[in-house]
């Protein structure tokens, strides 16, 4: 049997896949890297954000940590009462 001219085809098809499969990604690296330029420049800039009003935010706090609070302590309470 001779084998050489088989062997030479699958290397011959070998290259010609990879280098299909390095086209192929290397166009998909470029078109990502234009519509990220793309969408940048017609991006508006963001907005900053507005610092919230603390006061309303704070009470809204202290309230969520005072009912936390009393749930613990009346789970506390309860549970070691049972045992």
């Amino acid at each position: 049997m001779n084998e050489g001219p088989i062997i030479l085809e699958g290397v011959t098809l070998m290259l010609l896949g990879m280098g299909f499969v390095f086209c192929f990604l290397a166009l998909l690296v470029g078109a990502t890297r234009l519509l990220s330029t793309v969408s940048i420049k017609f991006t508006p800039p963001a907005q900053p954000a507005k610092a919230p009003a603390s006061s309303a935010a704070q009470s809204d706090d202290d309230d969520v940590v005072a009912a936390i609070t009393a749930a613990l302590h009346h789970h506390k309470t309860k549970f070691s009462q049972q045992a």
